[in-house]
């Protein structure tokens, strides 16, 4: 899995995850919300257009850092899942947890309301 990360507005990041996301990536995936975690306000969409699997272990990774993002009155969301990864969201309930976008452009809209 690749990731990089790209800054839509001054308080917006977008974290692009490309390739598998599972037990042998997640370690980079959680160093590089730790990153985004150290932001005074987290505010992150998840683009998930290039992401073409992602398993438990790569999930828990975005629900542990619920927490955080919280606390400091951030928002995480996801954008652009394919329908493999959007039926695996909806089936585990991170609907419940996170806002799920069709498109980043949508998400970032959003962030903006």
């Amino acid at each position: 899995m690749q990731a990089t990360v790209t800054d839509q507005r001054s308080d917006v990041a977008v974290l692009h995850l490309r390739g598998e996301l599972d037990a042998d990536t997640a370690g980079q995936l959680h160093t590089t919300l730790a990153e985004l975690l150290e932001r005074p306000v987290p505010r992150i969409v998840v683009d998930l257009t290039e992401l073409k699997f992602c398993d438990s272990v790569g999930l828990s990774a975005f629900i542990t850092s619920k927490q955080v993002i919280a606390a400091r009155g951030g928002w995480l969301s996801f954008a652009g899942a394919n329908p493999f990864l959007a039926q695996l969201m909806e089936t585990v309930g991170l609907g419940r947890y996170f806002a799920i976008f069709p498109e980043v452009d949508d998400a970032i809209a959003a962030a903006q309301l």
